[in-house]
């Protein structure tokens, strides 16, 4: 586990590094070094506040999610809190969403404002065994703070993107000449700073679902569990029945919420989840050192 947090600290470092950068081309469009890194700070502040407290909410409304008590769902809300107790965590509150395809996800700022959903197709779908492992995933996003680590990601992407804009349009209507080369500078950074920092916070996201894998694994003993469950949800998110259309929510889910549907050439590049069949490769190499099974690949 030490492995994806280490890998996750360099993509942040890469991102910071694609900000100062940026911050230098909008100083050197405004002569003024420092204005880039004040720009930085505040549109990132202002960002990072919204997502931080505001994405739950918005995460529940926009995927029609009901908070549910264990007389409503014994038995979702019974693994929930079994789990979390194991992991020692608080109980956080349990959804179910309507919406129409087998998927799961976890949201909240911290472990004590956590909410684990579940989508209805996911319960008619799974067996308990199968459940246990993708809710110990995502109570494992919830111990990992993998939801403040995606949203601090998301808002320095949206940053990185936003700032540019400023860069190239400023440049693009300056009429100082004693800095001609402000306006190739502000283009090129306009054409491959937002797409190098979307590339960078994909791969955030497609690490912390290994990690939440891993740990989510550990947590129940039985990795192979939720090998099964990654590939029936594949399976049921690739359905013609599917009709999820909220791109925007798309690396919350714990299986990619389009499955096959919209894979193309470099998915893995461009991909909010790594592939079910690496996923499941991983659990059974894990599922061989917990518990000493061997498995064919």
């Amino acid at each position: 586990m030490g492995m994806w947090r280490g890998r996750t600290a360099l993509m942040f470092v890469a991102m910071t590094g694609i900000m100062v950068s940026l911050g230098s081309v909008v100083g050197y469009a405004f002569n003024d070094v420092w204005l880039g890194f004040y720009i930085m700070l505040a549109v990132s502040l202002a960002l990072i506040f919204a997502s931080y407290f505001f994405s739950k909410d918005m995460a529940l409304k926009s995927n029609k999610v009901h908070i549910i008590t264990r007389e409503e769902e014994p038995r979702l809300y019974g693994i929930v809190e079994r789990l979390a107790m194991k992991a020692g965590l608080p109980m956080p509150a349990v959804g179910i969403s309507e919406v129409n395809m087998p998927n799961a996800f976890a949201t909240g700022r911290s472990p004590k404002d956590a909410a684990v959903v579940a989508t209805r197709p996911l319960l008619y779908l799974l067996n308990d065994e199968e459940l246990e492992g993708v809710i110990a995933h995502e109570l494992s996003h919830v111990k990992n703070r993998d939801i403040l680590v995606m949203t601090v990601a998301s808002a320095m992407a949206t940053m990185i993107s936003y700032v540019a804009r400023i860069a190239f349009y400023s440049s693009l209507f300056s009429n100082n000449r004693e800095n001609p080369g402000a306006l190739v500078i502000a283009i090129i950074a306009e054409l491959t700073m937002p797409f190098a920092a979307m590339l960078v916070q994909l791969a955030i996201s497609r690490n912390r679902e290994y990690l939440a894998d891993e740990s989510g694994a550990r947590l129940t003993g039985k990795p192979m569990a939720l090998a099964s469950a990654l590939r029936s949800l594949e399976t049921g998110c690739s359905s013609s029945r599917n009709n999820y259309d909220n791109p925007s929510c798309a690396n919350m889910w714990i299986s990619d919420p389009y499955g096959l549907k919209k894979r193309k050439f470099m998915e893995g590049l461009f991909a909010t989840h790594p592939s079910t069949v690496d996923r499941i490769d991983r659990l059974k190499r894990l599922d061989e050192e917990i518990n000493g099974v061997r498995h064919v690949y």
